[in-house]
């Protein structure tokens, strides 16, 4: 590998080449050129000295290691991997000098990030990088400095996960994706990767640092599947562009792109495909964007596009080519078909086509072999691809049993021919037709497949649609003035672009509002019916319509960063989730094409050995056949028939589906266990505020228990409250910026000091000499402060009225009591009413008082209540529900809430609430309405449902179908069916799998929902 090691304060090349280390002077991104075992870093006069061994495979990359170098990459892997951490026993330390040398010898070394020596306990602690020096240099360095030492303790503090997506071409079943599966976790470096056949893509969790994405792609090709990638980073920072015009690029081409890239400003790093033509690029998107990367392309002669990676798998080629091959195929079965089955009916064509041309081989035997010839080795060729890579890697696929079939039938044609023309008494038919009917009818049921396949991903391509395909770019002068408009691709906008949209526009990114006024709709992300007035400083989402007149927004989030991409990402991930159920059939698959090949064997024997015994008579023997040749199409038909790939679809699509119908819903479902688990809950616990309740709280009546007047009194509460994020405390600030005619004392605030913040309590802090408390009766407690009878007859009268009570105290004194109501939501006691009539228990488990819990859970109907609980009190409760054996649901939204939604069999975070708990939760509700929560169930009920329905279709199938193939009803009834009317079934049994989860697009929202709108709340 190549390394170029930068001086980052003058910009020159340091190349140093030894049997140790070889470094030329230059930046390809592609080659690969020798391992190394060192890395180079400065000595002490400025030198370079190499003095660490890199892993063996030689992949490295690392930015701004030290204050000096700068080391990059041949191979582009992504930046600095890991830190360790190492504590040493270091012997004879007597003093605080000795301490400070060793500390001084140890924060010299290069890739120390951090040194402590404590001389107390005789240890030193140190965090480094182990790609630029290890353990034995650090000991080395200390026992330099004049003192004996031992290891104590080593741990791995970080390590870098990066992820690839791979779109992957040619599976037919969960055979094949099994199979793709356990070739990306058998590579070196790979911590896990998820294959799903419904969306045709890879996703591989891997460490950079040991293996790179080609690795991957290659690996998928040699599996005999076609791999493209589709992006090589969960980081947002990271684009892939496309080079136009030709399908290969020398690596002079290469060279000259990738140092174009690296020396514009911004650019972190670049890797390059000479092959694809494929470029990505690492870039701080706070300097640059794709934009500038486009246009320095085009200055160097070549043409780049921008590579989507949210898009769902363009299977238009896919299409085209299995309908070209279909319609080609049957253009040479169809004839076959007449000369077989036609032609023999009709008497003068009947005694063209049996000329004999050697002994008894005909002239129709001659055509019927050379049109059978075309269709199986030309446009069956597939079907011989994916068996033989299926057999290579000890794996069987539904091409195994197609190709095994057709083979058997062609074949067999192709021995009876050459015996008729070697014999002149050999009367045997030929049934070439078999194995071409075969391969037009399953190429019929593959284009089929997909065209269903595409459908089930339309919920993707609607939200993608969200996005304008166009934006109006505001180009600025020096002193902010709008110099020019320009009409650009939304996909170009960078960070901190102004664009301007106008009504009736939608909006291209999520920005700030810089000058106008407007609605904005934005029901299709929030599900918000009444479009939302913007002003100057107000947040918009990309996708959102702007409705009456024009704004001007300063760009914060763009491309992957997006509100709408994080929702098409969370969709796609949810989609290449497998559900458990799917266990089960991916158990079923893997011995499903082993148990049909001996079945179809034993079906050939029985027929065989019962028609040479003469256990059945010989006028069950068509005129055409013998024996032999009857049993043949038994075996070739039980072949012909079994569907591994209806079994293997059954779960994907149909999750699928419900994925993306609930995302046009309003509800991101993060996974198929999470859709699984919903509709099994029998236990939903609720959080109060912000859930069952607005969320946002507001001042009701405020009580004083001492002299100060309102104002002097709400400036104190403020000055300390200004410091909390709390929404009691922001309804306490609004409440006392109303009260002041919108200011309040700001050098009061800058004053306080101390602040504390007591999690599920309140806050306290000294403010001109006295401590200010401000909180509820626990955190009165936990200071000490003592509550008069006065006081607290005041705090049960507002818990008695549902509401929350902050407790001001000044110097250990209740100066004041702040009564807060929080508005319970209107559709909160329907949603408990109907989770109670479905058989869901609900519980509340609050952090707020008891009369106020107690308050809200009478009005919304709740019997079981938890107040004044801690962040882990929530947590407890649930799993002891769990450990009760039942399925248990949280809903919430705060912060607070997230180790409980993290906990709880199916998390459930109200769209409206924090990062953190959208992060932990399973599902999302967007709209933040509570009645999306029996919507979640429902959905979830119906698409298991569906699930069933499609597995009980699968399995029905192949039961029925695999004796009905191997004749057990021909002996009663004389039905027998031809191996082309097998093939038939088996290629429409998976299209009609397809078309059986498809029907969950019509989903509808429960109609008890619509019922229970006319519900008040008490």
């Amino acid at each position: 590998m190549d390394l170029v090691v930068k001086m980052a304060t003058s910009g020159t090349e340091v190349s140093s080449k030894s049997d140790a280390l070889q470094v030329p002077a230059q930046t390809s991104s592609s080659s690969s050129s020798s391992q190394i075992n060192a890395i180079l870093v400065s000595g002490p006069s400025g030198g370079v000295t190499p003095i660490f061994r890199t892993p063996p495979n030689g992949l490295l990359s690392r930015e701004n290691v030290n204050r000096n170098f700068q080391v990059e990459s041949a191979d582009g892997a992504t930046a600095l991997t890991v830190l360790h951490k190492v504590i040493f026993k270091v012997k004879d330390m007597n003093c605080l000098a000795c301490a400070s040398s060793v500390e001084k010898a140890l924060k010299s070394l290069r890739g120390i990030q951090e040194a402590n020596v404590a001389v107390l306990h005789n240890t030193a602690k140190v965090v480094f990088y182990p790609d630029f020096i290890n353990e034995q240099a650090i000991q080395i360095a200390i026992e330099d400095a004049g003192f004996d030492t031992a290891t104590i303790e080593k741990e791995e503090l970080h390590r870098r996960n990066t992820v690839c997506r791979l779109r992957i071409r040619g599976m037919t079943c969960t055979a094949c994706s099994s199979c793709v599966e356990s070739a990306l976790e058998q590579i070196h470096g790979v911590k896990k990767a998820i294959v799903a056949l419904a969306t045709e893509e890879a996703e591989v969790h891997y460490d950079p640092w040991l293996v790179s994405y080609k690795t991957f792609i290659k690996s998928v090709s040699d599996t005999g599947f076609e791999a493209e990638l589709i992006s090589t980073s969960n980081e947002s920072n990271n684009i892939c562009l496309k080079l136009e015009g030709s399908s290969t690029y020398s690596q002079e081409q290469v060279d000259l792109i990738q140092s174009s890239l690296m020396g514009f400003l911004g650019v972190k790093n670049v890797e390059t495909d000479c092959k694809n033509g494929s470029i990505i690029v690492s870039y701080d998107p706070d300097t640059t964007g794709p934009r500038c990367f486009l246009e320095v392309i085009d200055k160097v002669g070549f043409k780049a596009s921008l590579q989507n990676d949210l898009g769902s798998p363009d299977r238009s080629k896919e299409m085209k080519e299995y309908k070209h091959q279909f319609f080609w195929s049957c253009a040479f079965t169809m004839p076959l078909f007449a000369l077989s089955m036609i032609f023999m009916y009709i008497s003068t064509l009947k005694s063209i086509f049996e000329i004999r041309i050697s002994h008894m081989f005909t002239l129709g035997m001659l055509l019927r072999c050379i049109l059978s010839t075309a269709v199986q080795f030309v446009f069956g060729r597939r079907f011989y691809k994916g068996a033989y890579m299926a057999l290579r890697h000890g794996s069987t696929n539904m091409d195994v049993l197609i190709a095994l079939g057709t083979n058997t039938a062609y074949f067999y044609s192709v021995y009876v021919s050459i015996r008729a023309a070697t014999s002149s008494r050999f009367g045997e038919m030929d049934f070439f037709e078999t194995s071409a009917m075969l391969i037009s009818f399953i190429l019929l049921g593959k284009y089929l497949e997909i065209l269903a396949k595409g459908k089930t991903s339309q919920a993707i391509a609607k939200l993608i649609d969200l996005q304008p395909e166009f934006a109006t770019l505001l180009e600025l002068g020096e002193k902010g003035d709008i110099l020019a408009e320009k009409e650009i691709s939304t996909q170009l906008i960078h960070r901190k672009d102004l664009v301007k949209i106008i009504p009736g526009r939608k909006v291209p990114a999520d920005g700030i509002v810089v000058s106008g006024h407007s609605y904005v709709n934005e029901s299709m992300i929030t599900g918000e019916a009444c479009p939302v007035p913007k002003h100057a400083g107000d947040k918009v989402i990309g996708g959102t319509l702007n409705e009456s007149s024009i704004l001007h927004v300063r760009t914060t989030h763009v491309g992957s960063e997006t509100a709408l991409s994080q929702i098409v990402r969370l969709v796609k991930t949810a989609q290449m989730s497998k559900a458990p159920v799917q266990k089960y059939a991916d158990k079923v698959s893997r011995h499903f094409v082993p148990f049909v090949i001996l079945a179809a064997l034993i079906t050939w024997l029985a027929w065989f050995g019962a028609g040479l015994s003469g256990s059945y008579p010989k006028s069950w023997i068509p005129a055409s056949m013998d024996e032999f040749e009857l049993a043949l199409q038994f075996g070739i038909a039980v072949l012909v028939i079994a569907c591994p790939c209806a079994l293997g679809l059954a779960t994907p699509t149909a999750v699928m589906v419900a994925t993306g119908k609930g995302a046009s819903q309003g509800i991101l479902i993060k996974g198929g266990q999470a859709l699984e688990n919903t509709h099994k809950v029998q236990c939903m616990v609720f959080d109060k505020t912000g859930t069952l309740t607005d969320g946002k709280p507001a001042v009701t009546t405020t009580k004083l228990f001492s002299d100060l007047s309102l104002a002097n009194f709400y400036s104190l509460v403020t000055a300390v409250e200004a410091n909390s994020a709390h929404p009691i405390a922001k309804a306490i600030m609004q409440y006392a910026a109303d009260l002041q005619e919108g200011s309040y004392d700001s050098e009061k605030i800058c004053e306080v000091e101390g602040f504390n913040s007591v999690i599920g309590q309140g806050v306290h802090a000294i403010l001109e000499g006295r401590r200010i408390a401000v909180g509820n009766q626990r955190l009165m407690q936990h200071l000490n402060i003592p509550l008069s009878e006065t006081v607290q007859q005041h705090l049960q009268h507002i818990e008695n009225v549902a509401e929350t009570s902050v407790v001001a105290a000044i110097d250990d004194h209740v100066a004041g009591i702040i009564s807060v109501s929080d508005r319970v939501k209107p559709e909160a006691a329907s949603t408990i009413s109907m989770l109670k009539a479905w058989g869901v228990q609900s519980i509340m488990v609050t952090g707020d008082n008891w009369g106020t819990a107690k308050a809200i859970a009478r009005q919304v109907g709740i019997e079981e209540v938890i107040a004044e609980a801690e962040p882990n009190t929530k947590v407890e409760k649930i799993k002891d529900l769990q450990n009760s054996g039942i399925i248990v649901g949280m809903v919430g939204d705060g912060i607070n809430d997230s180790p409980a939604l993290v906990a709880a069999d199916v998390g459930m975070a109200i769209g409206a609430g924090t990062d953190v708990a959208i992060e932990a939760a399973d599902i999302v509700l967007m709209r933040s309405d509570l009645e999306d929560v029996l919507t979640a169930i429902d959905l979830s009920k119906k698409t298991f449902s569906r699930i069933k329905l499609n597995y009980v279709w699968a399995l029905g199938y192949n039961v029925f179908a695999l004796p009905l193939a191997a004749g057990v009803l021909f002996p009663l009834i004389g039905l027998r069916l031809p191996p082309w009317v097998a093939g038939a079934a088996m290629a429409l049994s998976s299209v009609s799998v397809v078309c059986s989860s498809l029907m969950l697009r019509s989903y509808k929202r429960p109609k008890c929902l619509h019922a229970l709108k006319d519900i008040k709340v008490a």
